[in-house]
């Protein structure tokens, strides 16, 4: 069954890797709110905190233990996301390789919220004075891995039944 998967732990691991490695480069680079232009009115890199959830919300809410129980809330949901993991067929490869993304982001964004009691998000997208959210490498391939699940459930990346048959071995 693990070698069935070598993809889908290879691409989570890379992610959880590349995520790690890239917040270790900003985190003496720039300070709190610090930015460096790096396209001209489009992309900055600048160093924010987001000690809530997904594109900053709960940023403002201040309760007790709030890293303790974000982290827990991020656990379970990981916990969840790695069950429904292993329902999905291996014939369904767009779902599996979002899924990938989703679980290699989801460690790396945990692993900041345990050890700093936040996220650390640098990449500032913008047009003009609209910002998205800022955000990382985890952050990027939990979204990128979430559109391979939507393809896959719209049905993009599957043979028809009529093709995957035309390509069947003959059991002759």
């Amino acid at each position: 069954m693990l070698a069935s998967r070598r993809l889908e732990l290879v691409i989570s691991v890379t992610v959880v890797i590349l995520d790690q490695i890239t917040k270790a480069l900003v985190r003496p680079a720039l300070a709190l709110h610090e930015s460096r232009e790096v396209i001209p009115g489009f992309l900055d890199l600048t160093r924010v905190h987001n000690t809530g959830a997904a594109f900053g919300m709960l940023n403002a809410a201040e309760f007790q233990m709030k890293p303790l129980v974000l982290s827990l809330v991020a656990t379970i949901a990981l916990g969840g996301v790695a069950w429904y993991a292993a329902t999905v067929p291996l014939s369904d490869r767009l779902a599996r390789l979002g899924i990938a993304g989703v679980l290699g982001g989801a460690v790396g964004n945990l692993i900041d919220r345990a050890t700093s009691g936040y996220v650390l998000d640098f990449v500032d997208a913008y047009w003009g004075d609209w910002h998205f959210w800022a955000f990382n490498v985890a952050d990027a391939a939990i979204t990128v891995g979430v559109i391979f699940m939507i393809l896959d459930i719209l049905g993009f990346g599957k043979r028809s039944a009529g093709q995957a048959s035309i390509n069947a071995p003959n059991p002759v």
